[in-house]
């Protein structure tokens, strides 16, 4: 469990939190937002253990006894709202852990820290039992809403918290975090770093799984032959992906990829921007083959193909017109 410094990117929002506890200015509900796995939850656990450390620095110091609590995930002073039902936290559930906790003096730190996953998640009648805390919390009380869509969130609610967004973190940063970290060769983080668009847990759960290796093996090896595909190859390629189905987003993201590497060939004959520089000779023979408008008439299928699947459309049509797009293109 890390410290700030650990902490990929994020760096405005690790600033203006460091600035609020060396000012003594820590506020008492803040709302992390943003996608998930973009690291709400890193920071969050950051913050309270920095908060809750016994050095009172501006990072925890990981040695002393409160952060060793809070890294073994029991300290008593830093509670994870859990809930039964997946899809809502009720209640119930915000009053017997938060509501009717908080009236409790913290046990041995100086704060006692709330932290709410999924805030999204809270039903109106939670809300609302919030807002009452929110409003008029215990001096030491500080409550960290977690959430990928702040809208589900009362007005009420988000006017008297501070606001925290997280932005997608820079290409260059999760590469080089997959290849430091994770050990992840060059040109497989440059693709997984290119394919979680600027999210750190996206990034880190693709360079891990096994599947995800194996669909990018099937998806490029269904784009080297794409060009001269003869029409049994065609109808075995649909039912291969239709038997794979539970990843076709991730076909699609890597088919845009590689033909944005094509495209980005064809006009700069630089390798050194390509995200599948492996694939060089591949890449080098479809721009021998394709036109500019071609490559973007095969992008812009790709897209319509993702909009066709999300509204239901028959799976084999639509694999069958993108497969002839990129063909004839």
């Amino acid at each position: 469990m890390p410290g700030f410094e650990e902490i990929v990117g994020h760096k405005e929002i690790i600033r203006h939190l460091q600035n609020a506890i060396r000012l003594g200015k820590v506020s008492h509900a803040y709302i992390f937002s943003g996608e998930t796995g973009c690291g709400k939850k890193l920071l969050a656990t950051a913050f309270a253990m920095t908060l809750q450390c016994e050095q009172r620095g501006v990072d925890p110091c990981l040695t002393c006894s409160s952060c060793k609590k809070a890294m073994s995930k029991n300290h008593p002073d830093i509670i994870n709202i859990t809930h039964e039902k997946p899809n809502s936290i009720g209640i119930e559930d915000i009053r017997s852990q938060l509501i009717d906790d908080v009236a409790i003096k913290p046990y041995c730190s100086s704060y006692k820290i709330y932290i709410i996953s999924e805030a999204e998640k809270l039903t109106l009648q939670a809300q609302n039992a919030l807002l009452k805390t929110i409003e008029e919390p215990p001096a030491y009380a500080v409550i960290l809403l977690l959430t990928n869509n702040m809208d589900a969130l009362l007005p009420t609610i988000t006017s008297r918290c501070v606001k925290l967004g997280l932005r997608p973190v820079k290409e260059s940063m999760v590469k080089e975090y997959l290849m430091e970290k994770l050990h992840i060769p060059d040109y497989q983080a440059k693709m997984d770093a290119s394919l979680a668009q600027g999210n750190i847990g996206k990034a880190k759960q693709l360079a891990q799984s096994e599947d995800f290796a194996q669909v990018a093996e099937n998806a490029l090896r269904l784009l080297r032959r794409s060009g001269d595909m003869e029409l049994y190859e065609l109808v075995d390629a649909i039912k291969m992906l239709s038997a794979d189905k539970q990843n076709i987003y991730d076909y699609l993201d890597l088919f845009t990829m590689w033909f944005r590497d094509v495209l980005l060939f064809k006009a700069t004959r630089e390798v050194d921007g390509l995200v599948f520089k492996d694939q060089f000779n591949d890449i080098k023979e479809r721009a021998g083959k394709s036109s500019y408008e071609g490559l973007e008439t095969i992008i812009d299928a790709i897209e319509k193909a993702r909009t066709r699947l999300h509204a239901n459309v028959n799976f084999d049509l639509v694999m069958e017109l993108l497969f002839l797009t990129i063909k004839e293109n």
